[in-house]
């Protein structure tokens, strides 16, 4: 059963930075790995995705802001947030689909961590 964890979150001023990190265990960082976002009052989408080749996808609104990358050997998945807007606020969480390795903004996500709270005051 796979598990993840995710950390980093918190309070920052609009312009600041965070990193987020998502230990997973039970499952591989090789997979298609994800960051999903649910906003207040908004469905739960997935911002940045990660194949195992290494290849990455972005949604509008984070690209060129945000980066997904991965460290193999700690089984860890991270996203590094710059210039971070009020908009950005929500409940980030990690996810998973072990059953593929490409074309991960594609893929369904049927496993995600308990999520971690940013928010972005202006």
């Amino acid at each position: 059963q796979a598990q993840l964890t995710e950390s980093g979150g918190g309070s920052v001023q609009a312009g600041g930075s965070l990193t987020l990190s998502c230990a997973a265990f039970g499952a591989s960082v090789d997979d298609c790995m994800a960051w999903f976002r649910r906003a207040p009052g908004k469905e739960r989408e997935g911002i940045a995705f990660i194949d195992g080749n290494g290849a990455v996808k972005y949604i509008e609104s984070a690209d060129g802001r945000f980066t997904i990358s991965k460290d193999n050997a700690k089984n860890t998945l991270y996203l590094q947030m710059n210039r971070l807007r009020p908009e950005d606020t929500g409940m980030y969480y990690c996810a998973t689909n072990p059953r593929w390795r490409y074309t991960c903004f594609l893929r369904p996500f049927p496993t995600f961590g308990q999520g971690t709270q940013v928010t972005v005051s202006s």
